[in-house]
């Protein structure tokens, strides 16, 4: 059975110091890296994705949390695509586990990745406990909840929710933090290949961040 020691050994036994290093000052030497390009690793962990492979979904969560006890960014990537595997499996208890991968070992990339692919699909299976999380998450004072509620409709084109994104997005307007004026902009950049028209009319129609703006009108 997969274990967090065989992830760490394998990744160590392939690992470039100089790699690592760049990778390291990329991410503002937040976490540590082996130093394994993201094709390589996907190549070594290959066969411990495959569906054949996969253990059952209370397992992965278990070896998720485990592999988020490590300080190697590797092992963090490894752990929340094992999650995405189960993404069309959830229970609707599991956003309780789902809400601490976003809290823990935080930054953009990892972030991202959980807000767009595996939060979307939850609540695309759950939209009952939609509104309540994402109301829990924009009150929250954890910038990375936050964004994670601007960036959860991602992938959705035709199917985002306009209201709820104009209310996520208005009440973040005011933020002069980095990290979610730039996922403003990114959202509406990435909804204006659906709906230019109304992404347009959003940006003219009210006072966003410079970068929010700039960056929501990059296709306009």
């Amino acid at each position: 059975m997969l274990s967090a020691d065989l992830v760490i050994k394998t990744f160590a036994s392939n690992q470039n110091h100089e790699i690592a290093i760049g990778q390291g000052k990329y991410m503002k030497n937040h976490f540590k890296f082996f130093g394994i390009p993201a094709p390589k690793r996907k190549a070594l962990q290959k066969s411990w994705v495959e569906n054949k492979a996969l253990p059952t979904k209370g397992q992965a969560f278990e070896l998720a949390f485990a592999l988020y006890q490590t300080p190697y960014r590797e092992c963090h990537y490894l752990a929340i695509e094992l999650i995405d595997k189960f993404s069309k499996k959830f229970d609707i208890d599991d956003i309780d586990e789902i809400e601490f991968f976003i809290k823990n070992q935080s930054w953009w990339d990892t972030v991202d990745f959980i807000a767009a692919k595996i939060v979307g699909n939850y609540f695309k299976l759950f939209p009952q406990k939609r509104d309540k999380m994402i109301d829990k998450w924009l009150k929250s004072n954890d910038l990375w909840l936050r964004r994670s509620a601007i960036l959860f409709q991602l992938k959705y084109k035709k199917t985002l929710d306009t209201a709820l994104l104009s209310a996520i997005i208005l009440q973040n307007s005011n933020s002069n933090e980095f990290f979610i004026n730039k996922a403003i902009g990114w959202i509406l950049r990435e909804y204006s290949k659906t709906n230019p028209k109304w992404v347009k009319n959003f940006i003219e129609s009210h006072a966003l961040h410079p970068l929010s703006a700039r960056e929501g009108s990059k296709y306009l």
